[in-house]
């Protein structure tokens, strides 16, 4: 065991409690502790007590005098005049007994709170304070600030409490083996890595305290790429934990002529994006390893035709194709498409979803086994999580295709990779900046269809105040008099007490539909009705048998009803801008002008921001690089997901050092793919994989 994997407990002077409080953290070795880095710094320079004004909260130096201490009204209270050479200020503790033995006139303090200004002078209340010469680190002109933490009722593991326990220990820094080759370091001058974590805790300078920031970042961005890497580079072999795997070699899969009379079927043109992922996914079809690619799009940019292009391919070589879709309403959607795009060459196309009675499903999954000549054998298959049963198998699957890949967890798609390995093409409709979905999705080739199809209208987007809500519903009631068809998306699916003013849909259709649009027709759906339910519900909606739907965010992806040309969105500062964006993209799909209004429950300044960035931006793209940097990658993108730990010191909107990330990691997997001339590298990324699972 070494120095840095001791035990807190034999190594900390403090009590179990606290030591337990740690352990609710993950942190029980002097390694965890010191891996505990602070969320943020607040720059703690010392002012004169003559510059304070009353609401500043300030950190002054000076010498305490009139030291007292009395009790009234049940408190315990302690009071000084602490004095500078500008002048003095009253200084009152409540409660706080213990600073009795701790303090006495004379002694030097440092101390940092907010000024008051109470019975005509200044003064602070219940500031931090430490002696000058006594304790180190804590209210110097760089302060961290770490998440502190309840102790169950019994005060926080607070940032003063955590850097007084850190100090003694900072010595053990010296100990870390730094993970990264030294003509790395030199090659990207990065501060080394005891020295960063050191300097991470307690900053000597702002200039060095970057650096530090910087060389951390650097590893957790770093380390992810090499992880990601390496498992492109096991995937193209087709090894996995069980060893070397084999890949279905599709021969020959390019059909020229199947693809020109493909194309010359479709009532479009493809533009140059996707005309350039084609190529890409047929460059992977012909290569000598099984594909792995992100094809990703904004709403309508046309993916499902691209994919379509990959199936045919397959088929045509002789294989199979599943395509998995996170909604029962998604797949039929696609199963709609797949059948108009593909049937007309002799694709046989077929749906499996867990709600088909036990007798059809047994009867489609015993057609996928059968051999490729036989008339009944099923060529492209179509469903949800149903096709990742262990009831399901084919008979030569060549390619998987995984709509909305971010909707299901990592151990369901690599569920399909098991059926003989085959090529795997993974599509996202939300957006992602470039270098993030590098990281993200990292172990993947990426292709981005960054372009509209020609002919398709922005979508007019408004906010809505209130007060225009009436006519708003009157000018509604005039489009769907002229054919036209409206959502209306709900934040809830029933009221909800804590959250009053939110509009929940179960309230809001009843209402709608009994004192607003009486004489039209309204359908409900959401997430807690059985799948039957809501495919029949979308199927009365694009036949135009439902005028208006209102929903929850169930409709965010996969309804494609050229009719529908307004989206109205309640309680739209609740939602992020990349959601919002994914329900704006459910209108606009036919030849009428279409909307969006958005009506929010509360305009603070970080909503308005959004709503207006909404107004203001029709690229999915654009808009998700704004909503990564007000909201981070967690909460836009489901992270977790992916299997992406949360960052402890980089940011995903950091795309400078992302970049230079990903250039090391493409060098060291070049040359080295299992790590094996690299050790210390390997180690560290190992216990990274165990500290992402734990958590």
């Amino acid at each position: 065991m070494t120095v840095l994997d001791q035990n807190l407990k034999g190594v900390l002077r403090t009590t179990s409690r606290h030591l337990k409080k740690l352990a609710e953290l993950n942190i029980f070795t002097v390694r965890d502790f010191l891996m505990y880095f602070p969320r943020r710094y607040e720059d703690q320079s010392e002012s004169l007590i003559i510059e304070l004004a009353p609401g500043d909260k300030k950190v002054i130096k000076g010498h305490i005098s009139n030291f007292s201490t009395k009790r009234a009204r049940g408190m315990n209270i302690l009071s000084a005049l602490v004095i500078d050479s500008t002048g003095a200020i009253e200084v009152v503790w409540f409660n706080q007994p213990y600073l009795k033995d701790m303090l006495s006139s004379g002694d030097e303090v440092i101390l940092a709170g907010r000024v008051r200004f109470d019975y005509g002078k200044l003064s602070m209340q219940n500031p931090s304070v430490e002696i000058v010469g006594k304790e180190k680190g804590h209210s110097a002109n760089i302060v961290p600030i770490y998440s502190e933490r309840d102790m169950e009722g019994r005060g926080r593991l607070s940032s003063k409490w955590l850097r007084e326990k850190l100090h003694p220990i900072m010595y053990m820094t010296q100990y870390f083996d730094d993970p990264l080759p030294e003509d790395l370091r030199q090659r990207n001058s990065l501060m080394d890595f005891g020295a960063a974590i050191k300097e991470s805790h307690f900053p000597t300078s702002r200039e060095t305290l970057e650096k530090a920031k910087g060389r951390l970042a650097f590893d957790e961005l770093f380390m992810l790429q090499v992880s990601a890497l390496q498992k492109k580079w096991a995937w193209r072999r087709g090894i996995d934990e069980n060893g070397f795997g084999k890949r279905i070699p599709i021969e020959d899969p390019i059909h020229v002529e199947s693809h020109e009379k493909f194309i010359k079927s479709l009532p479009f043109t493809l533009t140059r994006a996707q005309e350039k992922s084609v190529g890409e996914i047929y460059e992977d079809l012909d290569g000598n390893y099984p594909m792995l690619r992100l094809l990703q799009g904004d709403v309508g940019s046309g993916k499902t035709v691209v994919a379509a292009t990959a199936a045919l391919q397959a088929v045509k070589a002789g294989f199979q194709v599943a395509i998995m879709a996170p909604t029962s309403i998604l797949s039929g959607q696609h199963y709609s498409s797949f059948k108009n795009l593909l049937e007309p060459f002799g694709i046989k196309i077929e749906l499996i979803l867990g709600s088909l009675p036990s007798k059809e499903k047994k009867e489609r999954t015993a057609r996928l086994k059968k051999d490729k000549d036989d008339p009944n054998r099923i060529d492209v298959v179509i469903g949800t999580h149903a096709l990742i049963q262990d009831t399901i198998d084919f008979k030569n699957l060549g390619l998987a295709i995984v709509d909305e890949q971010h909707r299901f967890g990592v151990k369901q798609r690599e569920k399909l990779k098991t059926f003989g390995n085959p090529h795997l093409l993974n599509m996202s409709a939300t957006p992602i900046p470039r270098t993030l979905a590098l990281t993200i999705y990292g172990d993947q080739d990426l292709s981005v269809i960054d372009e509209l199809p020609p002919g398709r209208q922005e979508i007019m987007t408004r906010i809505v105040p209130e007060f225009k809500r009436g006519d708003a519903y009157k000018w509604i009631n005039e489009q769907i008099s002229e054919g036209r068809q409206a959502f209306v998306i709900c934040p809830l699916v029933e009221q909800s007490e804590k959250l009053e003013n939110v509009k929940a849909a179960t309230e809001e259709f009843i209402r709608l539909q009994n004192k607003v649009f009486p004489n039209l027709k309204l359908g409900l759906i959401h997430g807690r009705l059985r799948s039957e339910e809501k495919d029949e519900i979308m199927d009365r909606f694009s036949k135009n048998e439902i005028q208006i739907l209102v929903s929850t965010s169930v409709v965010e992806v996969g309804i494609d009803v050229p009719n529908a040309t307004i989206m109205m969105i309640e309680g739209a500062d609740r939602f992020g801008l990349s959601q919002l964006h994914q329900f704006r993209g459910r209108v606009g799909r036919g030849q009428h002008q279409s909307y969006c209004f958005l009506f929010p429950n509360q305009l603070t300044e970080d909503n308005k921001s959004r709503l207006i960035a909404m107004v203001k931006h029709a690229s999915g793209f654009k808009l998700s690089e704004i909503d990564l940097e007000l909201r981070g990658p967690g909460e836009v993108y489901g992270v977790r997901q992916s299997g992406i730990p949360d960052l402890r010191m980089a940011t995903f909107s950091d795309s400078r050092i992302i970049k230079q990330a990903r250039t090391e990691a493409e060098n060291i997997i070049n040359t080295d793919p299992l790590l094996k001339d690299h050790p210390r590298l390997h180690r560290a990324i190992a216990r990274n994989q165990i500290e992402a699972h734990l958590a």
